[in-house]
């Protein structure tokens, strides 16, 4: 059973709305929700919609920016709260930017912070179970992100569109809603398409589109923001430019070279799904996974699977501290590792400790896979207390020490 929202998050939305008089009724205003995929759809399409000409904001996961000024994102919230989402958008509106691209995540929906905000789009990535725990249950987790159609549905906007998933079990359900256009999007529709650890070419309305990034699971993101972009009327001419210019996401498969012999990559996975779909790109490659689990009762449930795709992609583990919250986190590691029976295992809980392990171990075309915080900032201990942190910067720091 879902629990019962606290009032309060409404009036609060209700309060940022009318403090910074409605601002979202005067720019056009798209909304990408998903489990996975959300900062890079978000960053995909961005680069689309400026590539055409126009002048964007964009929240999320990643940074928060207004035209050409940006700011990383330092709160650890995808979309902080009703005030500054409401602030933001005056922004965007003071700065006269054709188009707010947002992150919506389903905690932000449970607690109103999607409230008051007249949407134009939604763009539905995927679904997977994921926040479990804090939701109740899988249906109350689809519920929350299905809300942020409902409000789509609901807006007085003109054009409303709805982009969603067709090949993701739920994504049907996404255009049950009344709005003006309705679009899918599917793997097949860019067949015949290949997938290398270098980057991938597909067919796009006959154009062949290569791409820098890396995974099918990128091939889906470029075809979600492609396939509104085409809706807002952008050129197949300028989706395959902005496309084949788009060289990667911080966090997102990022590749760390120093010069080393061997490929080291820092991404966000942090799902069962998503891990598998990173070795997946690797799998050619001898793999070194250094991986955690997040603790504060969020999804426990996930630490078993994933130590089961570790072991069943990666030739060595190191299993190290993530994000524990208020949990021990020599016990979310231990019950990791009592999963690894097979393949050499090892726990090493000071995360650079454990990164500068692992690139002592890799060989000339081995993969050292950095997965679980992507650019998160902070490692989260008790009390919500941050320690600053940057997996990108600290394995380049490590690199560096070996090479020379």
């Amino acid at each position: 059973m879902e629990k019962a929202r606290p009032a309060y998050h409404y009036l609060l939305a209700l309060a940022a709305a009318i403090i910074y008089r409605f601002p979202g009724k005067k720019i056009k205003v798209i909304a990408i929700t998903g489990t996975k995929g959300k900062t890079s759809t978000a960053e995909i399409l961005n680069a689309i919609l400026e590539e055409a000409g126009y002048k964007t904001a964009l929240a999320g996961t990643l940074r928060f920016k207004v035209g050409d000024e940006s700011k990383n994102n330092m709160s650890k919230m995808t979309l902080p709260g009703r005030f500054f989402v409401q602030k933001f958008l005056r922004q965007a509106v003071t700065a006269k930017c054709d188009y707010v691209i947002l992150e919506v995540t389903s905690q932000a929906a449970v607690q109103y912070r999607h409230k008051f905000i007249p949407f134009n789009a939604l763009i539905f990535t995927n679904l997977a179970p994921e926040h479990i725990e804090s939701h109740g249950s899988y249906e109350n987790y689809l519920q929350a992100k299905l809300s942020i159609a409902e409000a789509v549905g609901n807006s007085k906007k003109p054009n409303r569109v709805i982009v969603s998933n067709a090949d993701d079990k739920e994504g049907l359900k996404f255009l049950d809603y009344p709005v003006d256009i309705k679009l899918t999007y599917s793997l097949k529709d860019v067949e015949p398409y290949s997938i290398a650890k270098e980057g991938f070419t597909y067919t796009w309305h006959g154009q062949t589109v290569l791409s820098p990034l890396s995974g099918i699971f990128n091939l889906a993101n470029i075809l979600a923001a492609s396939t509104f972009a085409e809706s807002q009327n952008v050129s197949n001419e300028v989706i395959k430019r902005a496309i084949e210019k788009f060289s990667g996401i911080r966090g997102r498969v990022e590749k760390i070279n120093e010069g080393q012999n061997f490929t080291v990559i820092v991404d966000y996975a942090h799902t069962p799904d998503s891990l598998q779909k990173l070795y997946e790109v690797f799998q050619t490659s001898r793999i070194i996974g250094v991986l955690g689990n997040t603790g504060g009762g969020r999804d426990k449930w996930k630490r078993k699977e994933m130590a089961n795709i570790a072991e069943k992609y990666c030739s060595h583990v190191i299993l190290t501290d993530e994000d524990p919250y208020d949990d021990d986190p020599s016990e979310i590691v231990e019950d990791m590792k009592k999963e690894i029976t097979e393949t050499a295992c090892e726990i090493i809980m000071d995360r650079r400790e454990a990164m500068a392990h692992a690139f002592s171990l890799a060989k000339e075309g081995d993969a050292v896979l950095i997965t679980g915080k992507g650019t998160d900032p902070y490692i989260m201990t008790k009390n919500n207390t941050k320690i600053p942190w940057s997996d990108a910067n600290v394995a380049r720091e490590e690199l560096q020490k070996i090479l020379k």
